[in-house]
């Protein structure tokens, strides 16, 4: 029989939606938000050429200039003042989820609740000032010296320009972010990046869709192109919502004198991709950092140890699927390491008066949970390398402009199962209050 939640699950319609006020000011809300940073990655940094900058983009776009455009939605080949992005607001947060596991006073904060929370949002947003600033400047320095004619006027006021603009725009974005967290639907960080990454499909679809038309690229290429993003994109979706769920019982309770003490049994869901986007993007970037250099660098030679580097790292190479896919599973499962304790996770359950059947509390408890966590994170690597390696293996037979990456996907189907989670609590939450209203209407409920 199902639940009482499956039940307005299932019977949500659009006239329910139409009366959840505060579920549309949300979306509007999110919708004007994205507005916003879509117009900024328009605004060009000041004292800079942007056909240049744009050309010298498109020759390095397999670089990671290439990986950097596709999150900033094409801000970064703009040169816009959001060409940075949120980028520095997710590599702070990760430094400082990593160092939470390692220095003790910010796991104690880690472990505080909300107020340690709060404390280690403001260490973040102080990482983010400071990684801005660094790479502006390494942004600025970069203009006036690896792109020729690409800046008007060179020297401290254009360097100190580029870093207030792009330090600036990373801090409204970020702001922007926590807006849309805190004020519309979904997470806010996401839902930028997701942004950037859709912002570019229609432009690859018409690209496409000319060559197709004027018979440079076959339809049959163009079918197999799009029969492979929609196998991908049921694929992805079906992994990002599977999950183990372990079982997990409380002890028996009295709920009133005349019935017999139940017992409550809930259970414990461990993703099998818990460490989400984050290998690949780390595998991806360590790789193209060393065909980044030497295509920076001025007359470099082909005989260079790093040029023999680069060729082996280049897309569809076989030395560079195999340490593509060792790097995710490691990062995977370091990872899933940091953001997951069966310790901490055991202790909770201890305390909650919760256990899984056949297994003490406590430590017998932390070691069955780090047994099936450490099992499932083997397929959920399993499943990111097949997720970034059969894109890699259809660029390799099909040459569309469209950008066909793992990473992009991932964030796309990742992004949108939580949108329409989100929505669906909103609108069961609705549904709730409007029976309780109801209730109290007829007397049956009251406060």
């Amino acid at each position: 029989m199902a639940s009482s939640i499956e039940q307005l699950v299932n019977n949500l319609s659009f006239s329910s939606f139409a009366k959840a006020e505060d579920l549309k000011k949300r979306i509007g809300f999110t919708l004007l938000a994205l507005i916003i940073y879509r117009l900024g990655t328009f605004i060009t940094l000041p004292g800079i050429n942007p056909s240049i900058i744009d050309e010298f983009a498109r020759s390095h776009s397999s670089g990671l200039l290439g990986v950097l455009n596709l999150f900033s939605g094409g801000a970064f080949v703009r040169m816009t003042v959001f060409a940075l992005n949120i980028m520095p607001y997710i590599s702070a947060s990760i430094i400082v989820q990593l160092m939470s596991t390692v220095i003790p006073q910010l796991e104690t904060l880690r472990k505080d609740g909300e107020s340690g929370r709060k404390v280690l949002n403001q260490y973040t947003r102080y990482g983010t000032v400071g990684l801005a600033i660094v790479q502006a400047f390494g942004v600025s320095k970069f203009l006036q010296t690896q792109v020729p004619d690409a800046v008007f006027i060179t020297g401290s006021m254009f360097e100190f320009t580029t870093v207030l603009t792009l330090t600036g725009g990373t801090m409204f974005v970020v702001w922007l972010g926590e807006q849309i967290t805190s004020r519309g639907i979904g997470n806010g960080s996401s839902l930028i990046i997701f942004a950037g990454i859709v912002a570019n499909l229609p432009i690859s679809l018409v690209q496409t869709l000319e060559l197709g038309k004027s018979g440079s690229v076959s339809s049959i290429k163009i079918f197999l192109a799009i029969f492979s993003v929609i196998a991908i994109l049921g694929y992805v979706c079906l992994f990002e919502k599977a999950q183990r769920r372990l079982p997990i019982q409380y002890p028996k309770r009295q709920v009133a004198a005349n019935m017999p003490a139940q017992s409550q049994t809930s259970h414990l869901p461990l993703k099998i991709n818990s460490a989400g986007v984050i290998p690949p993007i780390f595998a991806s970037s360590i790789l193209l950092l060393p065909m980044t250099i030497f295509s920076f660098a001025k007359d470099a030679s082909p005989d260079t140890l790093l040029s023999k580097i680069t060729t082996y790292l280049n897309h569809g190479h076989p030395v560079y699927m195999v340490l593509y896919s060792a790097l995710i599973i490691f990062f995977a499962f370091f990872y899933t390491a940091i953001m997951f304790n069966p310790t901490e996770t055991a202790d909770n359950l201890r305390k909650s008066s919760g256990y899984i059947p056949g297994y003490r509390p406590g430590i017998q408890t932390a070691e069955y949970i780090d047994y099936v966590m450490t099992r499932i994170t083997v397929l959920g690597s399993l499943y990111l390398v097949s997720i970034c390696l059969v894109p890699e293996f259809v660029l390799q037979n099909i040459s569309l402009p469209v950008f066909f990456s793992g990473t992009s996907i991932l964030i796309v189907v990742s992004t949108t199962i939580d949108i329409i989670g989100q929505v669906q609590s909103h609108l069961i939450a609705h549904q709730y209050e409007g029976l309780i209203r109801k209730a109290k209407a007829k007397g049956v409920l009251k406060v």
